[in-house]
């Protein structure tokens, strides 16, 4: 375990998970303190990874999406039960937008090739709609640790909470090994643990949507959570028209209005489904997110 005392040595640690280049970074005591920290942090981020992402075959989602396919039911642990209740909430609150089901249109948008690529194509009119006869939240009934699928062929994503909710979870384990300052950065959804080893808020530039390499502006963290939610990352281009990765569960289309809104908060997982559901609301986002009260950073 870390010593409880001062730490003003910083240790980074850069790797790949959840498809994003990832940096945890500790100030602890002594180097091996450092180094067994990060192994537990970063093996938690893997085992999240391994157990919600979408890629990855035999793991625990694609089995409940096998069930989700049929039509049938399953049984899941405690943790994935809390991060069904939690998407429950976030359906609830953003009336029905911010919706995990909404991963049946994963199959019909293909966001995997360069944006500029010739093959990227656009889905048609008949594929969209039927996946929408494949989405809804209220088609998904918990019954303590069981989960029914109501109807056939569906699908959840977890994007937007699942790497966020990594980011917290490694910080908690950061913490409880004794570690007061430190920053988990999973491409670019961060949870900083304490303040700087200064005693000052750590200090986040947020990039430029439109110009890489350049800032909006920045936020200060201390011991919270922030996570960015845009269309500069995952998208393509046909004719001059930008279509992003950010689905509308109502239109099966991607959404417009903003570029990309940056969300502080006390869990780096409530500032990830905020930042998600405020783009979904498109131009209606800020309103929204100013009713929350939260510190949040956008672009248009």
């Amino acid at each position: 375990m870390c010593a409880s005392k001062t730490q003003h040595n910083p240790s980074h640690f850069d790797f790949k998970a959840m498809g994003s280049p990832c940096t945890i970074t500790v100030y602890a005591y002594d180097a091996l303190d450092a180094i067994n920290v990060i192994q537990k942090a970063t093996a938690e981020v893997h085992r999240l990874e391994n157990k919600f992402s979408r890629y990855i075959k035999n793991n625990t989602l694609y089995h409940v999406n096998q069930a989700a396919k049929k039509g049938g039911y399953i049984d899941v642990d405690d943790e994935f039960i809390s991060l069904l209740n939690y998407a429950d909430t976030c359906y609830q609150q953003s009336n029905g937008l911010f919706d995990i089901t909404a991963g049946a249109l994963r199959h019909v948008w293909n966001f995997s090739q360069p944006s500029n690529s010739a093959s990227n194509n656009l889905p048609t009119d008949t594929d969209i709609n039927d996946a929408l006869q494949r989405i809804g939240w209220q088609h998904v009934k918990i019954d303590n640790n069981r989960v029914h699928f109501l109807i056939p062929n569906m699908a959840l994503d977890f994007g937007g909470i699942v790497k966020e909710y990594a980011a917290d979870s490694a910080a908690n384990i950061c913490g409880s090994l004794g570690v007061q300052h430190g920053l988990i950065n999973l491409g670019g959804d961060i949870k900083a643990i304490g303040p700087h080893p200064n005693d000052n808020p750590w200090q986040i530039n947020i990039r430029d949507a439109r110009n890489p390499g350049q800032h909006k502006g920045g936020i200060k963290l201390y011991n919270e959570g922030l996570a960015t939610s845009g269309d500069y990352e995952r998208f393509f281009q046909i004719d001059g028209q930008r279509y992003s990765h950010i689905l509308s569960p109502k239109t099966g289309w991607p959404v417009k209005g903003l570029t990309s809104v940056t969300v502080k908060a006390p869990q780096c997982v409530i500032a990830g489904s905020a930042c998600t559901i405020a783009m979904l609301m498109e131009h209606d986002g800020i309103d929204w997110l100013n009713g929350l009260g939260v510190e949040c950073l956008w672009q248009d």
